[in-house]
């Protein structure tokens, strides 16, 4: 069985695996190469520090401004665009469909560092307006500058909920807001308000249909390592903190050998139509063994399509795909299930924004093997934050 990473919710690695090609073990590790052994050497005393370059995340920030202040590094967007199955579809969307950018208004929601923005410019669009909250507006102005797009890109710095577009409307409106289980962070919302304020009739989003599956694997070992883990620690039980990992799933890569059944399709969402409250739901769904294995998990990844385009395109962040920087979403049983091939585990997913916190997801399994050595029923609660 393959070993996998996890990931905290900046998307830095937390565990171990094989590295994805924008890692290395120093960065992964935290490790700078020096020999901390050996004799100390006497440095001159210099800074890297600019008093012109203010710091990216201010000291007044409240933890309200958290995921805001979390765009404001540079390295979570570094990941992003070296996750070139990510970052190469919208180059490709956009460079392979000039048709749909010549001489139109673009609205880029959550601009990060202005990439698809210039994309955007570089394939004729008329004007982008490139929406972006955190510190991270200041550095993308300076690239769009440094790139000689200051004429075709505007960068607004804001929520796009408090922001004046300098326009009544817009053509196209690109973004990439898709979080961890797809849903993750609640960006959704905040396209689809931009969406109903000043997309013009039958314009265009980008990407517009967007879709989370469900799978099952068997984990035995890692299960062990990160969850019974604390029954007992050095001799002492900690099993208290096995209960709140249980509750938090697992952003992680998953090894698509581990998958013992079918993968189903929970819901599927066209953004072009879709109202806010179809972010929340209820999804039925029946996992059917493809091997005599064991269950320790269930597995959810999502996959987004551009049906615009004059060829339909898309990506998916499944086990059985490249990996993403957004690996796949590990939701660990309470029970061992004993699945014989052709028995079907069947059950429901809920899913909503947390109501104290609405960038979080609650997600509640229900879940029942009726089957020939191993029945049970249960229902397991997980929020993701």
């Amino acid at each position: 069985m393959g070993r996998r990473k996890s990931a905290n919710k900046s998307g830095q690695s937390t565990g171990r695996g094989t590295e994805t090609p924008s890692e290395s073990p120093a960065k992964m590790t935290g490790l700078d190469g020096d020999d901390v052994n050996g004799v100390l050497e006497e440095r001159t005393e210099s800074s890297n520090l600019d008093d012109s370059v203010p710091p990216l995340i201010g000291s007044d920030k409240t933890s309200a401004d958290y995921y805001f202040d979390s765009y404001s590094h540079f390295g979570i967007h570094e990941e992003m665009l070296k996750d070139t199955v990510r970052t190469k579809t919208y180059q490709n969307v956009i460079y392979q469909n000039k048709f749909l950018f010549k001489d139109k208004v673009v609205l880029d929601v959550g601009a990060g560092t202005g990439i698809l923005s210039l994309f955007c410019a570089k394939a004729g669009a008329k004007h982008v307006y490139a929406v972006e909250c955190s510190q991270m507006a200041d550095m993308a102005k300076e690239i769009v500058e440094a790139n000689g797009y200051s004429d075709v890109i505007t960068i607004l710095k804001g929520k796009v909920e408090e922001i004046a577009l300098p326009v009544s409307e817009v053509d196209i409106i690109i973004s990439e807001w898709m979080g961890y289980f797809l849903l993750f962070e609640n960006m959704l919302d905040t396209v689809l308000y931009a969406r109903d304020k000043w997309l013009v009739k039958d314009g265009i989003i980008l990407p517009d249909i967007a879709s989370l599956h469900l799978t099952a694997i068997e984990d035995a070992d890692y299960k062990e390592d990160k969850i019974e883990f604390w029954n007992s620690v050095y001799g002492f039980d900690m099993s208290c903190i096995r209960k709140q990992a249980m509750l938090e799933p697992l952003v992680d890569t998953v090894d698509q050998n581990q998958i013992v059944t079918t993968c189903q399709l929970l819901k599927s969402m066209d953004i072009s139509k879709m109202t806010i409250g179809d972010a929340s739901f209820t999804a039925p769904f029946k996992l059917v063994a493809e091997r005599n294995d064991y269950i320790h998990a269930l597995v959810a990844y999502f996959d987004v399509s551009f049906t615009k385009c004059h060829k339909r395109t898309g990506f998916s962040t499944g086990p059985r795909c490249k990996a993403t920087h957004w690996k796949q979403t590990v939701l660990y049983l309470e029970d061992v299930l004993t699945i014989c091939e052709g028995e079907a585990l069947v059950g429901s997913l809920t899913v909503e924004p947390n109501k104290k916190n609405p960038r979080d997801v609650d997600i509640t399994l229900k879940y029942s093997l009726e089957g020939q050595r191993c029945q049970v029923i249960r229902t397991q609660h997980y929020r993701m934050r």
